[in-house]
């Protein structure tokens, strides 16, 4: 049994975690809720779905066993739980974006490295059936050599929707890193390329008119191991009510040189091969009930490999690259290589 403990409510990915843990109480024993902002505090109270048990969490690392802490405050406060938390040698699963700087990545790296400790994050496109599919058609050949890949994971703006804190100045830490986190994940995982190099990368303001520091816009363009070019959008400028079925959320285009495949939201996948006369559709099989993050962490803990869930090693690697781009970004750089 897993003994776990959260720090942090104030984005509501984490609560995913929380329901699943108190939903298998056999594999998961929950020791500990801290909240430390008291409007947060008193909004889970009137939910009565958590219960939490400190309002500091110093406190609760100092009073209640725990193998793993669970992370969902505001952005740029993640950085310094999670490396207090493997400073005291537990495990972390954390919503994403895991900090908002480099120095931090970099002491977490290092923490990780020197302790032998794993962590997480909610980097949940890997449990998209259609994505899976995406992976296991690239690997098994079907376009040949990657050339070219886009991908679009434009969001809501939703403002007075969103909890504020996303627009409070120092808080959110960049829209690529956010969002864009998720891309460069993805791209490694179903073409086995690296991202080296950042081309371009740049994000402006242009909806959040009440947030003029708020920079809704995201795009950039890297280069893949292998010569190719990656473009992504990862701007908050989906219209709100659509809430993730537009045809461009999450749309990802791969042209290879044997064919082209493509799939967004709908969930079936098309692949246009060299030298066949009509595209092919493929729909997706569902996953199976025990593959979720929650339990593939576990898994990881005990020491077994999944390469279909997001390893300490690729947790790392997809955290670094968005915060090198969100850099480029905000600096405006371009040619830098990427570790």
């Amino acid at each position: 049994m897993i003994k776990l403990s959260f720090i942090g409510f104030r984005h509501g990915h984490i609560m995913s975690i929380y329901k699943y843990a108190t939903k298998n109480p056999a594999n998961w024993l929950i020791t500990g809720a801290c909240e430390e902002d008291a409007a947060t505090r008193e909004q889970l109270a009137s939910g009565g779905v958590v219960a939490i048990t400190h309002h500091d969490h110093r406190a609760m690392l100092d009073e209640v066993e725990c193998d793993v802490v669970a992370v969902g405050d505001y952005y740029s406060r993640r950085g310094s739980l999670i490396m207090e938390a493997l400073r005291r040698g537990k495990h972390v699963i954390a919503d994403k974006p895991i900090c908002t700087k480099l120095s931090e990545y970099d002491e977490i790296a290092g923490l990780i490295a020197d302790r032998q400790l794993i962590i997480t994050a909610q980097l949940d496109l890997r449990f998209s059936p259609r994505l899976r599919l995406a992976r296991e058609l690239v690997r098994d050949g079907a376009i040949g050599k990657a050339l070219s890949v886009s991908l679009t994971g434009q969001h809501a703006l939703s403002i007075g929707v969103r909890p504020a804190w996303y627009f409070e100045e120092g808080r959110h830490g960049g829209t690529i890193n956010d969002i864009g986190i998720h891309a460069f994940d993805l791209i490694p995982w179903i073409t086995g390329l690296d991202c080296v190099e950042i081309v371009a990368a740049r994000t402006w303001n242009a909806l959040a008119l009440p947030y003029p520091h708020f920079n809704d816009g995201a795009q950039f363009m890297v280069r893949l191991s292998n010569g190719a070019g990656f473009m992504g959008d990862m701007s908050y400028f989906a219209p709100g009510k659509y809430k993730g079925t537009l045809p461009q959320y999450w749309r990802l285009t791969l042209f290879g040189d044997e064919g082209v495949l493509e799939t967004g939201p709908g969930g079936d996948l098309m692949l246009c091969r060299n030298g066949r006369d009509a595209p092919e559709m493929f729909t997706p099989s569902p996953l199976a009930a025990c593959d979720n993050l929650p339990e593939s962490f576990a898994r990881e803990i005990a020491g077994a490999d999944n390469p279909l869930a997001p390893s300490t090693r690729e947790v790392l690697r997809a955290s670094r690259a968005a915060l090198a781009v969100q850099q480029a970004a905000d600096t405006g750089e371009t040619g830098v290589l990427l570790d």
